[in-house]
């Protein structure tokens, strides 16, 4: 009868398992690095697009008001009745574009350094000005 136990066992070794486990392991480290060198480029996308998406609604709101926005205003105008400016018809966006793909929240400058009057950056992933590949500085202008 204990015969019959043991043939009938179907169960995994803990050198299978081992190896099983040693196998993912590989393939993961091979996979894992193209995966975030995607991710960093899919942020950049993401912050470019956000970034165009404020560029058009600072437009829409100069054609109301006359201007864009002060930098006391901000951003926030665009989609939060300020009540106290004439001719503000938005919302602008619809719904708020706070914060960059890596959380911090985009830079607004009025006047800009530019023929338009204002600037619209990211900082990148490094969160500070300058920076190259996924810390490099995302603008409006770019």
């Amino acid at each position: 009868m204990t015969l019959d136990l043991v043939k009938n066992n179907k169960g995994f070794t803990l050198i299978e398992m081992l190896v099983v486990m040693v196998m993912i392991g590989l393939l993961a480290s091979l996979v894992a690095p193209k995966l975030f060198s995607k991710l960093g480029k899919s942020k950049i996308k993401t912050a470019q697009a956000q970034i165009g998406m404020i560029d058009t609604a600072l437009d829409a709101f100069r054609l109301d008001v006359g201007r864009y926005p002060t930098e006391e205003e901000g951003l926030k105008i665009l989609w939060s009745d300020p009540g106290n400016v004439k001719m503000w018809d938005g919302l602008y966006l619809p719904k708020p574009v706070q914060a960059d793909p890596w959380g911090a929240p985009y830079v607004y400058k009025s006047p800009g350094t530019n023929d338009r009057g204002y600037d619209v950056i990211s900082l990148g992933a490094d969160g500070q000005e300058g920076g190259t590949g996924e810390d490099a500085d995302i603008s409006v202008w770019d």
